[in-house]
């Protein structure tokens, strides 16, 4: 290092940087570490006999021959372990609500097809279903109602009598005078709208491993979760354990989507039967489990009105949700998660000042409903962009313009929306412009028209959205759920040897983190990325975890780093002084090198952390500090994360299969802090949107069995049914927030449904049809326009 060379200019900084994820040399060699890839010595594996039948009384369970399987070690029902774990309830203080006690295996009656029932132990999984053919279990069906609609009726047959009611929550939110508003309206538009139920078909599916160790009376479970922290905590309930007495672990995670953020029942279930059998106990889904009993997501129907005046201005909402929730509410989210983010959501980031919503959460015979990746938002955006293009439509006003005039400016934040959301700041209308300058959008529009003047469908759809990222303890997705949602903490330390090991509560299941918060550490401590250790995904490593959800990790986990990693930094630099006489306000910190900006002196992290833990008298013990730090951010409101999507697509006559030619997504998600990552989350997010708009979809039929049983029936993306796809970064300031950085990692999933619905639309207009429904398959247009026909009016239909 020469005389002019600080060691702050010898890199560049780290945020900011396209920089290779670090875990992937392990995960793309096949040296991940999964759930199932631990065996540890006398594993046992279970295998579940589940309910055939969506509603009904269990009269007895006769196992026959099931033992005389070579290898079967145990078959249990819940009278065999009831005695032994307590129920998992998603507790909340909102009112009307009722938190459906969740077991292990079905208690008394089945309420779901591919509810687990019957748990079979055995030396080997072969050998443990091989059992269950055995196993015969004697039914009395009750009867039910499959659809939400139905299962709000008063005189609805009821899933949990003691509910005394299929609907077990009820919220109303309201601003100003809708009725009102909507007397004064030029124009009103209206919609019906409904995704219908998803599943998040991560590649790993959902796995489980308990062991019990007898000597320190402890159990720890491994767990391909998202959320460690929050299962240790209500198994510690559950199992009467205390914290320091269990563990769980989610090792490396092959996706989550959201779905993998809940406790299930096999979850609870390998739990007690380790404790129970002594020995480690292993369970591990198969696809056709997978599909039928993992949660579910988006059953939302949403009957909504806006009101616009004759220049193109937002005036009034209101709209009626009921939320199918499925058979259970699901820990620790409760039945509210996706019914009352949808209402909350849904005046989207427009100027909106008269606004009711009021939703409805109802009990049907189907798998609980659960996080999925945006939980919420993508229903609503889907709704209220509808309804935004259908009001351009009615006033004969470009959709972009329209769109202009009612999203939140720059001056108007802090702005609070109509169901009492703070938007902080974001680039709301920086990204309308973005999308579009990007994709050309005039050019685009002549496309579209030239290709319609040669009888092509061809339309163009816009979706602008807003969403909270990283949310703060001042809200939560329902008051008084059993978990803390807003806080998160970071614990950096530095040892003798100058390593640094950086511990999160969150955990990853596939967004780079371990790359992205060394990323930020090395910026605030001035170390070298390749010393630092990223650990997650443990329970037991800071006091306070509960995982990976709500696109949080970056934004607390990146805020809970920058601030420990400056209080190291100071440890660091006090240290430093004191060893080479300098003052602290001379010195920094880069590349691991302490240099003073006075002289040419210099000492390395190594050799500082050696002079205070290994050389004693070095540093006089009264200055002497340990080079850690443990610190909890909370954002407090969360952050706001803005973004357009734009798509063209192109729908053929003939077959009526649905092409998307032109994708472009303009996002604001604050300071990047790892562009190539951001990309990659964009790629897959739209992707899966693109599943949820064309695809994907769970059918339960009028017998309440799931129809969609395999992946050849229930429908993923591939690669060639993805475009490529236009991406603008726009990295709006953010105040009063540490580090600068937005979550972003649900928004493709929030957009895409409704920009290609919007896309579909405008390619149907001239037919005289609108998407209400998603996903919109080419069976669903095919209706639509059959339908039309059947109604008098005359639509071009296949030769």
């Amino acid at each position: 290092m020469t005389d002019h060379q600080h060691p702050a200019e010898l890199r560049p900084k780290m945020v900011g940087t396209r920089v290779k994820r670090t875990e992937d040399p392990r995960l793309l060699a096949g040296m991940g570490q999964y759930v199932d890839d631990i065996s540890p010595a006398g594993t046992l594996h279970v295998a579940l006999r589940r309910s055939d039948q969506p509603h009904a009384r269990i009269l007895n369970i006769d196992v026959g021959e099931a033992f005389s399987v070579p290898g079967v070690v145990a078959i249990y029902d819940i009278s065999d372990i009831e005695g032994e774990i307590k129920p998992a309830i998603p507790t909340s203080r909102m009112p009307g609500y009722y938190a459906t006690p969740n077991w292990p295996l079905a208690r008394g009656k089945v309420r779901y097809v591919g509810e687990p029932v019957v748990a079979v132990v055995a030396e080997s999984r072969y050998a443990a279903e091989d059992a269950l053919e055995h196993i015969n279990i004697q039914y009395d069906p009750l009867p039910f109602a499959i659809r939400q609609v139905d299962a709000v009726k008063d005189d609805a047959p009821l899933l949990h009598e003691e509910a005394g009611t299929n609907t077990i929550i009820r919220r109303e939110f309201k601003r100003g005078d809708v009725d009102a508003a909507f007397e004064e309206a030029a124009v009103i538009v209206k919609g019906r709208f409904r995704m219908t139920r998803k599943t998040a078909v991560p590649m790993e599916n959902r796995s489980y491993l308990a062991q019990w160790d007898g000597r320190k009376q402890s159990l720890t479970l491994h767990t391909s979760s998202g959320s460690p922290g929050i299962i240790r905590d209500v198994l510690s309930g559950c199992l009467d354990l205390p914290g320091t007495r269990l563990r769980v672990v989610a090792p490396d995670v092959g996706g989550s989507f959201g779905a993998k953020g809940s406790l299930y029942p096999e979850e609870m279930l390998v739990c007690v039967l380790a404790r129970k059998l002594k020995r480690p106990v292993k369970f591990v889904s198969d696809r056709l489990e997978d599909l039928s009993a993992t949660s579910q997501a988006f059953d939302e129907l949403i009957e909504a009105e806006l009101a616009v005046t004759s220049e193109g201005l937002l005036i009034g909402l209101k709209a009626d949700v009921i939320g199918d929730v499925g058979a259970y509410s699901i820990y620790p989210w409760t039945a509210a998660l996706e019914t009352v983010q949808v209402v909350s959501f849904l005046p989207g980031p427009y100027r909106m000042e008269h606004y009711r919503g009021r939703i409805r959460g109802v009990l049907t015979p189907k798998p609980p409903t659960g996080p999925y990746r945006g939980v919420g938002r993508p229903s609503s955006t889907f709704a209220m962009e509808r309804l935004v293009e259908m009001a351009a439509r009615e006033l004969n006003m470009d959709p972009v313009e329209f769109r202009r005039r009612n999203l939140v400016r720059a001056e108007e934040f802090p702005y609070r929306t109509a169901s009492g959301i703070i938007w902080d700041k974001s680039a709301f209308q920086e990204c309308l412009e973005g999308a579009c300058e990007k994709a050309d959008y005039a050019d685009l529009v002549r496309q579209r028209d030239a290709a319609r003047s040669e009888g092509r469908w061809v339309g163009i759809g816009l979706a602008s959205y807003a969403e909270l990222t990283g949310i703060g303890s001042r809200i939560s997705v329902a008051p008084g759920m059993p978990i803390n949602t807003g806080t998160e903490t970071s614990k950096i330390e530095i040892d003798a040897t100058g390593a640094i090991t950086a511990s999160f509560g969150i955990s990853s299941h596939g967004q780079g983190l371990e790359t992205t918060l060394a990323q930020v550490i090395v910026d605030e401590l001035g170390c070298k990325l390749e010393d630092i250790q990223v650990r997650h995904g443990d329970s037991a490593l800071v006091p306070m975890s509960s995982g990976t959800y709500a696109s949080r990790s970056a934004v607390l986990g990146g805020g809970a780093a920058t601030l420990a990693a400056r209080v190291v930094k100071g440890k660091v630099l006090r240290a430093a002084a004191f060893l080479m006489e300098q003052s602290v306000d001379d010195l920094d910190i880069r590349d691991g090198i302490i240099a003073s900006r006075q002289s040419n002196l210099t000492m390395t992290l190594k050799e500082v952390a050696s002079a205070v833990y290994t050389q004693m008298g070095r540093i006089p013990r009264e200055q002497r500090e340990d080079l850690t730090a443990s610190e909890t951010y909370d954002p407090y409101l969360g952050t706001a994360c803005s973004s357009t999507h734009l798509a063209m697509v192109e729908i053929d006559p003939e077959t009526y299969g649905v092409e998307i030619r032109r994708y472009v997504v303009a996002e604001d998600c604050g300071k990047i802090i790892n562009p190539m990552i951001v990309d990659g989350q964009v790629h897959g997010a739209v992707a899966q949107g693109i599943g949820a708009a064309l695809l994907e979809e769970i059918v339960h039929d009028d017998n309440g069995q799931a129809v969609a049983a395999s992946l050849a029936d229930y429908l993923v993306p591939v690669a060639g049914t993805v475009p490529n796809i236009g991406i603008v970064h726009i990295e709006a300031d953010l105040p009063n927030n540490v580090g600068g950085f937005r979550g972003m990692g649900e928004g493709g999933t929030i957009g895409a449904p409704a920009a290609i619905a919007n896309a579909v639309s405008d390619a149907l207009a001239h037919l005289g049809v609108s998407v209400e429904t998603l996903p919109i398959t080419p069976e669903r247009i095919f209706q639509l326009l059959r339908d039309k026909a059947l109604a008098g009016q005359p639509v071009k239909t296949p030769a």
